[in-house]
């Protein structure tokens, strides 16, 4: 079949929660993607990051198919040999001294929202079911009701309640309105270190120790949500390390797989996580072997093929070249290590749409954001490839926008 055909089927019978480009892709290597007509594009998007290693990379491929042939899911009632292991490893490579597996990077907020709470009522000894949870205007945490119910979107609310309460919002990148914010009820801070989904949002420098050092001295958890940012994608393991902070909890999810499969986790200190008891939370595919044998996999191929400075200073690069076009449509460049977001001065989709017939795939956010996110194993030939493409859609807005 072609495109066409493939689109069509996909407007007849499936919900219409996404307002995808129009390109069906059937096959990915590396930094790039083939779609049914035999088009190739550079992926600059990377499924919202969680392509870090490339799309099918070879190693985690074998650890995948190696486990498939061996036992797949076991359920937590029993247990596998690759959990434990997996954990180990998560743990030694993040220093934390405890993770708590689950499948999206959704559910691992909400058990990060569990934790919280938990440690809030037996630790901090917060009155019963008055822990209340500070987010930050523009966040994006996924679209269970609760991750929606704390979300500065209104679509995203819009005849979804009743939705759940206990959550106070404050602005991004203002530390003075979070320490105003905090009350006797307040157990924790969740929050970006940068905002992918809120428009590659960089907060100011200083802001992330700002914020540790208010939420230790009111004894309120600092809680980042890592898991667009985190594992190399910054440039460094976490987006907190660019300034040497350590969060109480960390969640983790989408590169946690390279793509294969939804692996996610939370990482704590036993004095956060210890307080689970059997019962209290759990999931069938949570920690299942598959998923564990991905992750060992994934983690292993991040350090082994030293990504994680890849993606520093392949973000450099590519940053600087997209910092040198002079552009009226240009707003302003932002971003750190391969997370970058080109800001416009108008909607970004008919760019997006241009760039696509030109072999680039990328995704509009926030509006008027590009945000040119490429597998960290992305080479500086494939950058000064993009640009090539790049520029002259950039260069020609009025062009684009009348479809010119």
């Amino acid at each position: 079949m072609k495109s066409q055909e493939y689109i069509k089927l996909e407007e007849t019978y499936a919900a219409r929660t996404y307002r995808p480009l129009d390109v069906v892709l059937e096959r990915g290597e590396g930094v790039w993607l083939y779609d049914v007509d035999g088009r190739k594009y550079l992926d600059c998007l990377s499924a919202y990051s969680a392509v870090n290693q490339g799309h099918v990379h070879p190693r985690i491929l074998r650890a995948a198919n190696e486990q498939m042939q061996r036992v797949t899911l076991t359920s937590r009632a029993f247990r596998n040999d690759q959990l434990g292991p997996f954990m180990k490893q998560l743990c030694d490579l993040t220093g934390y001294e405890m993770a708590l597996p689950m499948n999206t990077g959704a559910e691992a907020v909400e058990t990060a929202i569990k934790a919280a709470r938990k440690w809030g009522y037996q630790v901090k000894g917060v009155a019963e079911n008055r822990a209340e949870i500070i987010v930050c205007e523009g966040n994006f945490a996924g679209r269970t009701t609760t991750t929606i119910s704390f979300s500065s979107e209104p679509q995203y609310k819009e005849d979804f309640g009743p939705l759940t309460p206990g959550f106070v919002t404050v602005p991004y990148g203002d530390a003075a309105a979070l320490e105003a914010a905090i009350t006797l009820y307040t157990v924790a801070f969740l929050f970006e270190p940068i905002q992918g989904e809120g428009g590659v949002n960089v907060p100011a420098a200083g802001y992330l120790s700002a914020i540790a050092d208010i939420c230790a001295r009111h004894h309120v958890l600092l809680v980042a949500d890592e898991i667009q940012t985190g594992l190399g994608r910054t440039g460094k393991l976490f987006a907190c390390d660019h300034e040497g902070v350590r969060p109480d909890m960390i969640t983790i999810g989408k590169a946690l797989s390279g793509g294969f499969y939804p692996v996610s986790a939370v990482l704590a200190d036993r004095a956060i996580l210890g307080l689970f008891r059997p019962g209290d939370h759990g999931s069938t595919f949570g920690g299942n072997p598959l998923g564990a044998a991905i992750g060992r996999a994934a983690l292993q191929v991040l350090v082994d093929e030293n990504l994680i400075d890849r993606a520093e200073e392949m973000g450099a690069y590519f940053k600087g070249r997209l910092e040198r076009i002079e552009s009226d449509h240009i707003k302003e460049v932002r971003g750190k290590g391969l997370l970058l977001g080109v800001e416009l001065n108008s909607a970004a989709r008919p760019f997006c749409e241009a760039l696509r017939d030109r072999g680039i795939l990328c995704k509009e956010t926030h509006t008027t954001v590009l945000r040119f996110a490429p597998p960290l194993v992305i080479t500086k030939e494939e950058i000064d490839w993009a640009i090539e493409r790049i520029e002259p859609v950039l260069m020609n807005g009025n062009r684009v926008e009348s479809g010119g």
